[in-house]
């Protein structure tokens, strides 16, 4: 048996290494049109900085440790330019040698290339960079000389945001230009805006609601949409990537969402004996079964490897993903796994929210720091649709914690049962996940009922009244809401007499845990209450400037 494998990195390279563990008597070629068959990509931003200070350690095997250890045939600046599929031949060129190889099977795994839009100006401008690879990596490493001093980067997604702190790590002062209305927007509005207050804190302008118009003078200039302008003496292109699928589309293999190979459950393309995976494929997003590009490391290793299983024969199944993520921005941690609250509204999916905030590990123990979760489920059968997290640590394990949740079918009604190892350096007994159990359950059952941030000023002009339970000195101390009612929680049923049982209230705190307990006290005395989801830490996140302070 013989199988070419095209495209080297996740999924490519564990193919490759799958196949020979599990037959030792195959043929395995492995073509990569480029200098680096297995490199780190994710971990290339942070050379940028130095935080990574050996691009050795971005290359993760050579040809030469490959050869030695697999027994694989590695051949880098080897470009597959042809496919025929009625010979099982891939066309093969080699700096100034072409030649064709035959195949048994063949496995693409292109990868994806960045999206460059089409903007006025950039072909002439000579300081702009995407980043996908290493040589890409060196390209910018060789433009940052010390004349450089301001950097521009285009697009506040995961690699946008890393790149935007490795190059003010480097020195340089750097702009984010974001077109979506915040950073980060694969996270819902008020979960990013902990990252862009941490972005700002840190020293980065960030400009959302905008794009680059035009570049003028070489690169040097970037007019936006409104006419201004800013210098950038370097600039980052990282506005998303695109399948990198010509050599399929030309061979007649069938292409679907934005460009992306189609496959089947086994991976299998519409030829015989030729299978796709990674960034290039087009997959199911599990949780709306609906098509979906998904270019995360993870998804590609395990499709790699599970395409090594089909092809000798193993029973293996595309199930999907679900898209989790995270990202660290200087001192900060966010994540996401499954859909956004936008995309179930997208959907049309019936869905509840609830925010909760703890400490990554007993508050009382040293070194406690505050964590944000957000849930999406539905409040009818309890099914996760998708989670949030921000803060300084701890995010990681409760995303994964709950991305796992998800993929194994479980509800908001086991996120309870769920039981972590619990000491106080590294927990609670009563985790932020299962108190977001907790929290849902109270919705599905009807126990408590709560509007979000942005509902807030539209409830109140309908009548209803904002009553906060906080104490008087965290009113002056950390602002309050300018036409908020004020009883604090353990004076509440000594003053139930001031409230009027005619009007409607939204109940609120600092982090919503005494506004529902203050909702129960108020529903159990005859009063009709809702509490404001996240509370005033949420609220006074998004909306800073509808703060009042004494």
């Amino acid at each position: 048996m013989k199988v070419i494998i095209i495209g080297g990195v996740a999924g490519g390279m564990s193919a490759a290494t799958r196949l020979r563990r599990l037959d030792e008597t195959a043929e395995i070629v492995v073509l990569e049109k480029g200098p680096f068959v297995s490199f780190a990509n994710c971990g290339l931003p942070y050379y940028v900085s130095g935080e990574i200070s050996a691009k050795e350690d971005l290359l993760v095997q050579t040809p030469a440790s490959l050869q030695a250890r697999f027994n694989l045939d590695v051949r880098p600046f080897h470009e597959a330019t042809a496919i025929d599929s009625a010979k099982k031949e891939v066309t093969i060129q080699n700096q100034n040698e072409v030649y064709r190889e035959k195949y048994d099977f063949l496995v693409l795994s292109p990868g994806a290339k960045a999206f460059i839009p089409p903007i006025l100006g950039l072909a002439e401008a000579k300081n702009v960079f995407t980043l996908r690879n290493v040589p890409d990596l060196d390209k910018i490493m060789q433009a940052l000389t010390s004349e450089v001093k301001y950097a521009t980067v285009i697009g506040a997604g995961f690699i946008g945001l890393e790149m935007a702190e490795n190059l003010q790590k480097a020195g340089l002062t750097v702009t984010i230009i974001e077109k979506a209305p915040h950073v980060l927007p694969p996270l819902d509005e008020e979960m990013a805006c902990f990252v862009q207050n941490e972005l700002v804190k840190n020293g980065i302008n960030v400009i959302t609601g905008q794009s680059a118009a035009a570049f003028q003078q070489a690169g040097q200039e970037i007019i936006l949409d409104d006419g201004s302008s800013l210098k950038s003496d370097i600039t980052i292109l990282s506005v998303g990537v695109q399948p990198e699928t010509q050599l399929a589309k030309d061979a007649g293999i069938q292409l679907g969402l934005k460009g992306g190979i189609v496959v089947d459950e086994n991976y299998q393309t519409n030829l015989p004996g030729i299978f796709a995976v990674g960034d290039a494929v087009v997959t199911k997003q599990r949780i709306t079964n609906e098509e979906a590009l998904i270019s995360l490391a993870s998804p590609a290793n395990r499709q790699g490897r599970q395409v090594a299983d089909v092809i000798f024969g193993l029973p293996r199944k595309n199930q999907g993903s679900i898209g989790t993520a995270i990202v660290r921005v200087f001192n900060l941690s966010a994540a996401v796994t499954g859909l956004s609250e936008r995309a179930v509204q997208q959907a049309g999916l019936d869905y509840a929210i609830v925010h909760v905030s703890g400490k990554d590990h007993a508050a009382y123990y040293p070194g406690a720091t505050e964590l944000t979760l957000k849930l999406i489920f539905n409040p009818k059968t309890g099914v996760i649709y998708g989670a949030q997290g921000v803060g300084q640590k701890g995010v990681d394990k409760r995303i994964d914690i709950l991305a796992t949740v998800i993929k194994g079918g479980q509800t908001i009604f086991d996120l309870p049962e769920l039981e972590f190892t619990y000491a106080p350096p590294f927990g609670s007994a009563k985790d932020p996940v299962n108190m977001l159990g907790y929290s849902a359950i109270n919705i599905a059952e009807g126990l408590s009922q709560n509007i979000q941030w942005y509902n807030l000023a539209d409830e109140m002009q309908k009548g209803k009244l904002l009553l906060d339970v906080r104490s008087k000195s965290e009113l002056t101390n950390n602002g309050r809401f300018s036409q908020a009612l004020h009883l604090p929680l353990d004076t509440l049923r000594d003053n139930l007499n001031q409230l009027d049982k005619t009007k409607s209230y939204i109940v609120t705190c600092h982090s919503g845990l005494r506004s529902y307990l203050a909702e129960r006290i108020l529903k159990q005395n005859g009063f009709d209450v809702v509490n404001l989801d996240g509370a005033f830490a949420l609220y006074k996140m998004v909306n800073p400037k509808e703060i009042d302070y004494e």
